[in-house]
């Protein structure tokens, strides 16, 4: 299997998984053409998608939903009750309703040789869910947009080859920045981001020998940057009763605005 993140940031969202017949996005938050882009830059395009799974409704998540859909027909899977607040986003136009398939958090599902699990996150959104993704050997995750973590998310995450996870902010950033009150309030919130620290202490618990490949995701452009999300979650996996150190793992970083190299599992 394959791991590819087109962007991943509070500015939008388009990760890609797959093995070599079957393609599937991760939502399409950013703009059809840089998606195309992105696919292209590996040899594959939107035309070879099955399929796209949401996460939630959030504009960073579906900005791009209605172009695809439109240009490509391509099924979108996603619990009921984020399409139905799909449908009701005037900004994406018209989406052809039978191109939504709904599914329900711990239900897997089949999209050709993959295996989906959704499973159940903490963000302010209508059920929302991460993904768990398996050809029947190898495991792939992508998990963002959770205000916390518990012994739920820690068993969904277990056994995996390669893992997108959150990494959202710095606490002390985000404490002393601009945003306003609420908005701080609400990613600090059980049902908000993930810190950079949660992050690392929430990767000590799922660490383990198999463990290929790690994507620190989702940063925030105003309340993070890279070398600061990577050096404390690297510290917190160093700080904790782990086995494991934080330098044992290949970690990197994904882009806001520019593709990861595809990683293979």
């Amino acid at each position: 299997m394959r791991l590819l993140s087109i962007a991943s940031g509070s500015s939008g969202n388009c990760i890609y998984v797959g093995d070599g017949n079957t393609h599937l996005l991760i939502d399409a938050g950013i703009s059809g053409k840089r998606i195309e882009a992105g696919l292209n830059e590996n040899e594959l395009k939107t035309s070879d998608v099955n399929g796209i799974l949401i996460t939630h409704e959030h504009s960073d998540h579906i900005g791009g939903l209605g172009v695809l859909a439109r240009r490509y027909g391509i099924p979108m899977y996603a619990t009921k009750e984020t399409i139905e607040e799909i449908r009701r986003t005037k900004t994406l136009g018209i989406i052809e309703p039978d191109l939504f398939v709904p599914i329900c958090p711990d239900m897997d599902f089949q999209i050709d040789e993959l295996t989906v699990h959704p499973f159940s996150i903490s963000h302010d959104a209508a059920n929302p869910v991460a993904y768990r993704i398996t050809n029947g050997k190898e495991h792939v995750a992508v998990a963002t947009d959770m205000g916390t973590y518990d012994e739920y998310i820690i068993e969904n995450l277990q056994g995996m080859d390669a893992l997108l996870l959150e990494a959202n902010h710095d606490v002390n950033m985000l404490e002393t920045g601009r945003y306003p009150y609420p908005l701080k309030r609400r990613i600090l919130s059980d049902r908000g981001h993930l810190s950079n620290e949660v992050s690392g202490k929430l990767l000590t618990e799922i660490l383990h020998d198999g463990l290929k490949h790690i994507f620190l995701g989702h940063l925030s452009k105003e309340n993070n940057y890279a070398e600061l999300a990577y050096e404390t979650v690297k510290l917190e996996i160093a700080m904790s009763a782990s086995r494991y150190k934080g330098d044992e793992f290949p970690i990197q970083v994904a882009g806001r605005d520019i593709p990861s190299q595809m990683v293979f599992v």
